[in-house]
Parts: structure tokens; C-alpha cells; sequence
């Protein structure tokens, strides 16, 4: 049904805004007169969407603010207290002004006006992502938003342990790599022009590895800035492919394909496909418009183009094992596993298991590159710059032999 935003007149002449979820225009009118309220304005929640997405530039919330609200609202609501007063005591509990108590306070005022949760939650301007907003309107259909809410939370906590995992797995050969090129940089911008100026006075011949490094330290000290623009650049410029569908899709192809990285990624995204249709479905959202979402929430392209076509092999009537085993990138096992949910009437059980299984193997999988790239990264480095320094000494030894 669709949505609509509008302005009210109370009893006591307080204007008021909310949102409501009705059929037509003239069932909202007529909502609005049942709550005491006389309606002044009444706009479909697309414009008014969008009329705000224009003109706003408030911040979003984190996800790890999202995932805590979550297990709070959750908390509270086991404890049987009504969901206003729950928004309440979660945003005296926020601090002042904080852009959670700014949102929170917003949802509040919707709920109070006759909105449900889910629409409060949708008119927060993309806020809250449409898996989290459709799980909600199931558990408020279903009359058990308490427990939705807590394998919310769940669902958004294991993600965020997935995410931090990776970004902690990179973090230190992000470090190395980046103090090597620095070290590299400098020794070549700012060290070695010294020694050049040295070697000139001279007037020895100087080995062909030091000639190499004086000329690549001119070149950095002269020219370092294009460098520097070039890198710009091409930032600018992926950022831009990766902004239009085709390129993006261009890009994670390439990506796919690359030895250790493609099957990472793959591993990551069926884990992520997997947990996310199975909470769906646990929750009692219909499989065609679980999969609708999941396809949003896939961060690959190719992944995510390969599962939006299943939706027109279940319209069809086929089962969702046949259609992705048409699809390459997924890994047999867990296309197995589906068929074996399915034919036991267990599906959501079955994609959390392929979900924990997949997840265990990414860990594997980081852990034993990171055990390779390590390595490799401090010896490639390290000889680098070994030679570097080497080609120097090496110059500085032979005009001394010169000298005496």
C-alpha cells in the first residue's frame, strides 16, 4: 500500500506531521479524522522522500548505532513495554542533540501520529535499509516485533564481527606498505638529490644501479607532484566507473577472476546472501520478495545481477537451487545445501548453516593469506629498499678507493 505524509490540526490547534500507510487518499483523510486530528495537507511519501532528500544533509546513523537501538528497542519490548514509551526511554538514554536522538525523536513523533514502526523507520530518508524496515513490518504484521527485533540485532552484530574481521586482517599490511612507500619516497625525494650533488664533485663513474637511483630520485624530486595528480586521478576516475552500473559490473568482474581476492569476495557475498534470505524467511517475509532485497544488499555486481535473475525463475515456479546453479560464481556446496533445505521444508535453517560454514571459511581463507602476504610484503619491501641504500654505499666505497 503506499504511503502518505501529512499535516494535522489537533484538538487543541497543535500542528502536528506524520506518515500513514493506507490504500488511497481518501482512507488516509479518513484516518486522520478517526485519530481527533483535522488533515491540512496530505502529499505521498515518494515526493515528500524526495522533496527532503534534496534539501537534507543531516548524517546517518552507524550501523553499530542502528545494531545497538536495536537490541535496546528489542530489550525493552520483551519487557512489555509499549513501543512509545520504549522510543522514549531510548532516547532520554541517548545524548543531547545526538543525531540518534534527532532520528529516534522523529520516529517517536510518526508512531505517535498513527504510523507504524516500519513506515516511521522508511521515512528517515534511507536511514534504515529496506532489509531492516522489511523485517519490521513483518514482525508488526506477524505481532512479534519483539522477537524480529532481537534476530535483527543478531543478524546486524554478526555482520558488523564479519566486517570488522576483514578490516582488522588489513589493517597491519595496510600500515607496512604504506610506512615502506613513505620510506621509499623520501629516501628518493629528499636523501638521495644529497648524495647526487656528492657524486658530482667528484667526477668518478658511478655503477649503473646508483646511476639508476639518482636519476629515479630527480625524477621524484622534479616530478613527484604529477605523480601525485595522476594518482588523483585515477581515483577520481574509478570512483566514477564504479558510480554507473556497467562499469561497476566491469570492475567486480575483473575483481572475480583474480586468484586469491575473486574467491574471497565470493565467499563473503554467498555468506552474506545466505544469512540474510535465511533471516527473511525466518521471519516470515514471502521468498520472492526476500530475494528482491537480498539483491540490494549483495555488494558484488555480478553476484547481485546473477541473483536478480532467479526472481523470474520463481515466478516460473521453479525451485531457488535450480536457477543458481545456472550461476557460476556460486559454489556448488552451498547450492547443495539450498536443494537439501528445500526438499526438507527446512530452507531458512539451512542457508544459516551455509551462512556459519561460509563465514568460517572466509576467516580461514584471510588468515591464511595474510600468513602469505606478510611475508612477502616485509621481504619485497625490505629488499627494495636494501638496494636502495645499497647502490649508495656502493658509490660512496668506490670514489673513497678513488680518493686514496
Amino acid at each position: 500500500m503506499p504511503y502518505f505524509s501529512y499535516k494535522a490540526v489537533t484538538s487543541d490547534g497543535e500542528v502536528i506531521k506524520g506518515l500513514l500507510e493506507e490504500a488511497s487518499r481518501e482512507a488516509a483523510i479518513e484516518k486522520i479524522h478517526s485519530l481527533g486530528q483535522v488533515p491540512i495537507r496530505i502529499t505521498t511519501t515518494e515526493n515528500a522522500i524526495q522533496s527532503s532528500r534534496l534539501f537534507s544533509l543531516k548524517k546517518k546513523l552507524s550501523n553499530e548505532q542502528i545494531a545497538i537501538f536495536t537490541r535496546e528497542l528489542s530489550s525493552l519490548l520483551k519487557a512489555g513495554m509499549p513501543l512509545d514509551r520504549a522510543l522514549s526511554t531510548i532516547i532520554s538514554l541517548a545524548e543531547d542533540k545526538s543525531q540518534l536522538s534527532k532520528t529516534l525523536t522523529q520516529v517517536l513523533d510518526n508512531v505517535r501520529n498513527g504510523s507504524s514502526l516500519a513506515s516511521a523507520l522508511e521515512m528517515q530518508d534511507k536511514t534504515f535499509s529496506t532489509l531492516y524496515i522489511s523485517l519490521v513490518r513483518a514482525g508488526e504484521a506477524g505481532g512479534a516485533l519483539d522477537l524480529v527485533l532481537e534476530r535483527l540485532s543478531e543478524h546486524l552484530e554478526r555482520n558488523k564481527e564479519i566486517n570488522d574481521t576483514l578490516l582488522s586482517a588489513f589493517i597491519y599490511p595496510a600500515i607496512l606498505l604504506f610506512v615502506a612507500m613513505l620510506s621509499i619516497f623520501i629516501l628518493l625525494a629528499y636523501v638521495i638529490p644529497q648524495f647526487s650533488e656528492l657524486f658530482e664533485g667528484m667526477g668518478a663513474s658511478l655503477p649503473l644501479a646508483t646511476q639508476i637511483v639518482m636519476v629515479a630520485g630527480d625524477l621524484m624530486q622534479s616530478y613527484g607532484w604529477v605523480g601525485l595528480v595522476a594518482i588523483l586521478l585515477g581515483w577520481w576516475w574509478l570512483r566514477r566507473q564504479l558510480l554507473q552500473p556497467q562499469g561497476r559490473y566491469r570492475w567486480h568482474s575483473r575483481v572475480m577472476k583474480l586468484p586469491v581476492v575473486g574467491d574471497l569476495i565470493t565467499k563473503v557475498e554467498v555468506a552474506r546472501f545466505s544469512r540474510t534470505l535465511g533471516t527473511l524467511l525466518s521471519n516470515g517475509v514471502p521468498l520472492l520478495k526476500a530475494i528482491t532485497i537480498v539483491k540490494d544488499v549483495i555488494g558484488n555486481q555480478v553476484i547481485s545481477e546473477g541473483i536478480g535473475t532467479v526472481v523470474n525463475s520463481l515466478k516460473a515456479g521453479q525451485r531457488l537451487a535450480d536457477p543458481l546453479s545456472e550461476h557460476t560464481t556460486f559454489p556448488p556446496f552451498a547450492i547443495h545445501m539450498i536443494q537439501v533445505g528445500e526438499e526438507s521444508g527446512n530452507l531458512e535453517g539451512m542457508l544459516t548453516q551455509v551462512a556459519d560454514i561460509f563465514d568460517k571459511e572466509v576467516s580461514t581463507s584471510v588468515k591464511r593469506a595474510l600468513a602469505l602476504l606478510e611475508p612477502v610484503l616485509i621481504l619485497t619491501l625490505g629488499l627494495l629498499i636494501a638496494g636502495i641504500v645499497m647502490s649508495i654505499l656502493v658509490a660512496i666505497l668506490g670514489v673513497n678507493q678513488l680518493v686514496f
